[in-house]
């Protein structure tokens, strides 16, 4: 498992620059996925339900730093191919210096989250979560830009290792991940069965990642407003 998880991260470490590159916004997270839903079918064939849910966490891992990284070092921001780059970074800049916006607000931010779980949980039945693992890197490709674009603005690098990812999207980055590979085991054993435990036996899997879930739009609810005070200083002077 040590030599997949390796490969793996080199492999989502060399989309980047890749997909950077060749500058298509739907090429980018597309190489970012190929790596990490190889290795989570191969585990979930196997029989290694564990294995997979650990390769796809150290997936957006890696993507969380590997996205932040190259889109902070990128000779210019790479907003035309990062899909939805430049008007979340809008959004999230203008709430750090007016308060204003769904960021700090659950009224505003819980319908967005529900649609994208329910969009994330259709996509990942309807393609063994090809298409939701997709859905995935784009959305932490987004918000890696937001976060890079702090560094861009003259954040201290330290400020935005403590502050850019927020703890409450991570919390929603890992249950999303758990998600998905539970969610693939349906569609991929009427394809091709195979042995291992039951779609049945991953409820302790799903019930991660509803605390998951709920931890996120908690910490958001509570935590968002003094988050963005804490940036205020520093970006919007």
């Amino acid at each position: 498992m040590a030599a997949r998880l390796t490969a793996l991260v080199a492999l989502t470490l060399l989309s980047y620059p890749l997909g950077l590159l060749l500058a298509h916004p739907w090429l980018l997270p597309a190489l970012n996925t190929l790596p990490a839903y190889i290795l989570m079918v191969e585990r979930l064939r196997a029989g290694d339900r564990r294995g997979a849910v650990t390769g796809v966490l150290a997936w957006a891992a890696a993507l969380a730093l590997f996205g932040t990284v190259s889109f902070a070092l990128w000779p210019s921001p790479p907003e035309s191919v990062v899909m939805n780059g430049r008007a979340y970074r809008e959004e999230m800049f203008r709430w750090i210096c007016s308060g204003v916006g769904r960021e700090g607000s659950a009224r505003l931010f819980l319908p967005e989250h529900l649609l994208h779980l329910a969009l994330f949980v259709g996509l990942c039945l309807a393609s063994a979560s090809a298409l939701g693992i997709l859905m995935g890197a784009v959305l932490m490709n987004y918000m890696s830009f937001y976060v890079s674009s702090l560094l861009r603005a003259g954040v201290p690098a330290t400020t935005v290792v403590l502050l850019g990812w927020q703890p409450w999207a991570l919390c929603r980055v890992a249950a999303f991940c758990i998600l998905g590979v539970v969610l693939a085991e349906p569609l991929l054993r009427r394809l091709r069965p195979y042995a291992g435990a039951r779609f049945a036996d991953g409820w302790p899997w799903l019930l991660a990642a509803g605390v998951g879930i709920l931890a996120d739009w908690l910490l958001k609810a509570f935590l968002a407003p003094t988050w963005g005070l804490l940036l205020r200083g520093y970006l919007c002077r």
